[in-house]
């Protein structure tokens, strides 16, 4: 009896071992701490946020002190659009959302990453006219989309670095071909891309003759001048979302950095959609450090 206890004592020991830890904070925590940092915008105090004392801030890849972040003192309503990215692995939570900024609509970027219950990082880009963005289109962002929100079956979904692989074939695309088809970006037939809310590719599109298939619209349309520069922010392995920010310069006379970011819709090994958020900012700080 003795020997059999002993035996299950060390199987228990093995089974503990061999166990992943459970994550600090799951995927509904990692989602109510994007809500109540945007809570604790509309109420100009952080003092509740669970806060680490390393905590690192950008506010349109400035780096500063949480207390000078501009938008904790002019936010005036949050409105009906938020998409949220979460990724348990990484403790990241990311959301492309839009809010209301002393009675004008403002296009509002925000990745949080939790380490140990607390906010370590926090990364903010704020978009308010089509000047800052080269589009904006409140009217396309009342509310997320059914198919960036289509919770897709677990076989139809890649493995993390296969649906990173796959999202990949966007940046690679804009560096080196005229279109996505050319480097074998796996499109379906209906996919779509939005920038800021204006329907830039699919079915919808209106843009150009070629847009209404996003894998063989001319890439031009993208004015870069030099590489672009992608970081992967965050993937959200339950609803099949890559989203990556990227940058690349976008003018000759005044080199600019275009910073987007882009999520990507991916399942069945192919991309479905494509929305992003983008700003241009100073090509000193395009990034704002973060790796």
């Amino acid at each position: 009896m003795k020997t059999i206890i002993s035996l299950c004592l060390v199987l228990l020991s093995w089974t503990a071992a061999a166990a992943p830890p459970a994550p600090t904070c799951d995927r509904e925590c990692l989602r109510g701490t994007m809500t109540g940092y945007l809570y604790a915008l509309l109420r100009h105090d952080t003092s509740r946020l669970p806060l680490a004392e390393n905590l690192r801030v950008t506010e349109d890849a400035v780096e500063k002190p949480l207390a000078k972040v501009g938008i904790l003192n002019t936010v005036t309503s949050l409105r009906g659009y938020r998409q949220d990215f979460i990724d348990e692995r990484a403790g990241v939570v990311g959301t492309d959302t839009v809010v209301q900024e002393s009675g004008a609509p403002l296009i509002l970027v925000v990745r949080l990453k939790v380490v140990g219950g607390k906010i370590t990082e926090i990364e903010t880009v704020a978009t308010r006219t089509r000047t800052e963005g080269l589009s904006f289109n409140i009217d396309g962002l009342s509310a997320p989309t059914e198919e960036m929100n289509y919770v897709p079956r677990p076989e139809q979904l890649a493995t993390r670095d296969k649906a990173i692989e796959i999202a990949m074939h966007y940046p690679k695309g804009l560096n080196n071909a005229d279109t996505f088809a050319a480097v074998g970006a796996p499109f379906t037939p209906d996919a779509y891309r939005l920038e800021n809310g204006a329907v830039m590719a699919g079915a919808a599109c209106t843009f150009t003759p070629s847009c209404k298939n996003i894998s063989t619209q001319s890439l031009a349309i993208f004015k870069r001048i030099g590489p672009v520069t992608t970081r992967v922010a965050a993937v959200d392995e339950r609803l099949g979302i890559v989203w990556l920010r990227m940058y690349w310069s976008v003018r000759d006379t005044a080199p600019d950095k275009l910073t987007v970011w882009e999520a990507f819709k991916v399942y069945d090994g192919q991309i479905h959609a494509v929305e992003a958020f983008m700003r241009i900012l100073p090509p000193d700080i395009a990034n704002g450090g973060w790796n």
